[in-house]
This record gives structure tokens, sequence and C-alpha cells, in this order.
């Protein structure tokens, strides 16, 4: 590889960002203000057409919040069309940023990432190194490897932000030049407000204890657990003044979960916001829980425990892909196994042993290690390595 000059002046991403909604586009956004703050170029070109509409399992991709107004954000990436990807691609190889860092969370997008970057690397002075948040998806199909492969043979190395990524990534390419950076905390979502603040906005009661299941509703992170480990937290007689506030929208079988909590009988002990969170509501609904509990199948890792570092709200999660990597067990919260027995179990250990008390100084400290500053380093050091 032709050495180029190694002071990293000019950084262009490709993801998600506004007007798309969502934990991508926030995270893409702080990553690119924080190289801005550190004197670099930097600018995002996001998506003309991120889904087609046909194959977005939920309500709406765009977001409600405010434009920022910090940020130059291009739309121009056409996800489904191959002349974009040409006409793109070419554009970004003839400007020469000196890094290309591309989002890559699904082999869906991998024809449309792939052949940009392909053709963006023939300026032989761009080096691309994506963000992978998974090598192998959560959910799986047949044309998942071929896919995920087409688009590694276009990039210069990787970053990761699990130990579960980086071991898929092995079985691709042992070789590959790579970094880790653990993921940092959403501070865009603001500061911890008063919990009494935090329920009356709700409207919820300040006598009651919550528990926090978070994020997009998807099979693979097991709400289907938690409704079983509840049943059994109830027939134990230990769910008394406590309920659990389910927040985000349903991508599958919405139907099924609310049958299952019916059938369980603890319908009532579950607070269902079936829709997506603004940015704005975010800190309401941590600030008012006393624990977040990810009873995930498979993982690799969750932006979700970082909101809650952010909030500073212990955590109970399931010891799969890098969520015990990023939770210490009994120290910032409880790491068990993917089922509702043990769920139950930390449930019941959480508030035995006061918890949200024990915990509270160890989450303080442990959150310092989860900085943006921190994740463009690993970035500007492998684009050094490659230069």
């Amino acid at each position: 590889m032709k050495k180029i000059d190694a002071t990293l002046k000019t950084v262009t991403l490709v993801g998600t960002a506004y007007p798309y909604r969502g934990g991508l586009a926030s995270f893409n956004e702080m990553l690119v203000r924080t190289f801005a703050r550190n004197g670099k170029k930097a600018k995002i070109e996001t998506f003309t057409v991120q889904y087609p509409s046909l194959l977005f399992p939920g309500k709406t991709q765009y977001s409600a919040s405010p434009k920022p107004n910090d940020l130059t954000i291009e739309r121009s990436v056409n996800s489904v069309n191959p002349f974009n990807w040409f006409k793109v691609g070419n554009r970004l190889r003839k400007e020469r940023p000196d890094l290309l860092i591309v989002r890559y969370w699904t082999p869906f997008m991998a024809p449309c990432l792939g052949t940009l970057c392909y053709i963006v690397k023939r300026n032989r002075h761009t080096r691309i190194i994506p963000l992978l948040d998974n090598v192998i998806p959560h959910e799986h199909h047949f044309f998942d490897k071929w896919l995920t492969r087409y688009f590694l043979g276009s990039i210069h190395g990787g970053l990761y932000m699990s130990q579960q990524v980086k071991d898929d990534l092995i079985t691709f390419n042992p070789k590959m030049p790579t970094r880790f950076s653990p993921h940092p905390l959403y501070a865009n979502y603001g500061e911890k407000v008063e919990r009494k603040t935090a329920c009356q906005h709700l409207d919820l009661s300040e006598e009651i204890h919550y528990l926090l299941f978070f994020g997009i509703i998807r099979d693979y992170k097991g709400l289907d657990v938690l409704i079983d480990a509840w049943k059994l937290l109830k027939d134990k007689g230990l769910s008394s003044g406590k309920k659990i506030i389910v927040a985000g929208e349903y991508y599958n079988n919405k139907e099924k979960y609310l049958a299952q909590m019916e059938q369980s009988g603890v319908a009532n002990d579950f607070i269902v916001h079936d829709y997506f969170v603004k940015d704005e509501e975010v800190k309401y609904y941590f600030s008012a829980s006393d624990v977040v509990v990810q009873p995930y199948k498979n993982a690799t890792q969750s932006g979700v425990t970082q909101i809650a570092y952010q909030f500073e709200v212990p955590m109970i999660v399931t010891n799969v892909g890098g969520l015990a990597e990023i939770v210490p067990h009994d120290k910032v919260g409880y790491v068990t196994e993917a089922t509702s027995e043990a769920i139950c179990q930390a449930i019941e250990q959480f508030y035995a042993s006061d918890g949200m008390h024990r915990f509270a100084e160890n989450i303080k400290e442990e959150r310092k290690r989860f900085t943006w500053e921190a994740l463009t380093a690993q970035f500007e050091s492998l684009y050094q390595e490659l230069s």
C-alpha cells in the first residue's frame, strides 16, 4: 500500500444521520462532532433512501427532533440504486477525504456501501475504516456471509466495539488491521433529572419502583424472557410495588407479547409505551427507573447500556455478545444467563441488596472509560498504521 501523509485532516462518514432517527444517527452525529471539535474537517453523507418503505418494519424512519445546526450533513446515498452508488462513489473518490468511515450494521447495506468503497479505494489516498456494529447479524439469512464478504473486501481496516464482532470478523479475515473501542456514552440525550420530575412528566406514580426495558423491540432482545421472569417473581410474592416500563416501537410480534402478558397474569404490571421515544424524552425514562433490564438472547454491543451509564442507572444484562464486557458483574449491575429463572433471580437480588444505591459510585467511575475522544483516537491510530 502506498504511503501517504499520515496527518489526518479530513473525515467523511457514510451512514445514518438526520433526518433519520435512532441510535445509529445519534451516534454518527456525535462521532463527527468529536472529530470537528478536534480540528478535523468532518462531514456526513447520509441516505436519500435508507430502507425502502416496504422493507422497514417500524412506523417511520424519520426523526421528529430538530435538525442539528452544527453539522454538515448531505443526503446523497440511495441504498437500492446502483447508479447512485457509482455517482456518489466517484464524487467521494475525487474529493479524496483522508479517512472514510462507513457504518456497517446489516448485510442489506453491503452492495451499496461495498460498491461505494471499492470506487473510493481507487484514488489510493483515502483510507476506508468502517465502524462494524455487526459482522454476522442478529437475525440470520442465507445470503449474509456472501454480502458481508463483499463489503469486507472493499475496506482497509476495521474498528469494532465488542469481542463478539472481532471474533466474527476473524472468520472472514483474520489478518485485517483492527482497533477496539467500547461504545461511548450518548451525551446528546442530556442529563439526569429528578425522579419526581421524570415521573410527573411520564404520568407515573412516585410510589412505584420501575424497571426499564428500552429500545426497538425485536425478538432477539428477549422481552418474552422478561415477561416469564416477572411471572416467576410475582408467584414468589416479590413484585408488589414494582412495575416494568416497556418503552419502544415493536418491530416484531407486538400481539404475541401482549397476549403473553395477559396469559401470564402480569399485564397490569407492564406499562407499555409502544412508540419510538424521541431524543428529548429519553432522559425521563431512565431518570424514573431503578434499573435497566436487557434480557437479550444474542447481542454484539448495545447502545442501551451506554444510555444507562449516561444516566447512572444500574443494569441487569445477559451473558451474550459484548454485554458482559461493558457491565462488570456485581459492580454496576448483574450479568446473568438468558433464562427467565436467572433474570428473576437477578431482579430479586437487585432489590434485596439495595442495588440502586450500592452500584451508584461504581457506575460514576466506570462510565469514565466510555468517551468519544477515545473512539476518535482509535480511528486516528488505525489511520496512521494504514497510511
